[in-house]
């Protein structure tokens, strides 16, 4: 369990797209974040006022009003909350315009998990809401064996070759969901020719 001192992270989901809402519910919760769903745009500010909400994900193309001008009316009210745009239509103008509203970033859709739980653990570390420290260094540990490993070409079945161990195991420690031993990653290190304390990253 997280220490007290450490609120729980609330994030708000604004999407016309109930299955894409519920979907990202489901995923976020699971991740331990409390997450509540919006499908009509018109209802952000208000929420914002009420919420104290710390990441907003927010769809661009929506009827009735589009992300970029939901964007400009959260930050009215808001300038310092985390706004992560999504778009099923990346192109270069909503591109230039989210990231002059301060937006910390803009992916398109059908979206990466991986990618997105990176974006999250980005905006934690940059707002100051990294979980405890152990759940932090997993969460390092995890993305830089998952660089390392993609840097060198290696699938999760080539290391699990290497390294003896299986491939759940790898990826869930890539995925910070487990903790692994010092023996598990001495293998690790090995296989992506690093040494343990490489792993570590910048913690």
């Amino acid at each position: 369990m997280a220490p007290p001192e450490l609120p729980a992270v609330r994030i708000l989901i604004v999407d016309d797209d109930k299955a894409i809402c519920e979907y990202m519910q489901t995923l976020l919760e699971r991740d331990g974040f409390q997450v509540k769903t919006l499908s009509d745009p018109s209802s952000v500010e208000e929420e914002v006022r009420q919420g104290g909400y710390h990441l907003i994900v927010l769809d661009l193309m929506m009827p009735k009003l589009d992300g970029i001008e939901v964007l400009r009316r959260i930050r009215k009210l808001d300038s310092d909350i985390a706004v992560v745009i999504f778009t099923g239509f990346p192109n270069l103008e909503t591109a230039v315009a989210s990231m002059k509203l301060d937006a910390v970033d803009y992916l398109k859709k059908p979206f990466n998990v991986d990618e997105f739980r990176e974006v999250l653990g980005r905006v934690m570390r940059k707002k100051g809401l990294a979980r405890t420290p152990e759940e932090q260094l997993h969460r390092v540990i995890g993305d830089t064996i998952r660089n390392l490993r993609k840097e060198k070409d290696l699938t999760l079945k080539q290391m699990s070759r290497r390294t003896g161990l299986s491939v759940s195991l790898l990826s869930q420690i890539e995925r910070a969901e487990s903790s692994a031993s010092i023996s598990s990653l001495y293998k690790i290190a090995i296989a992506l020719e690093s040494r343990i304390q490489d792993l570590f990253g910048e913690f």
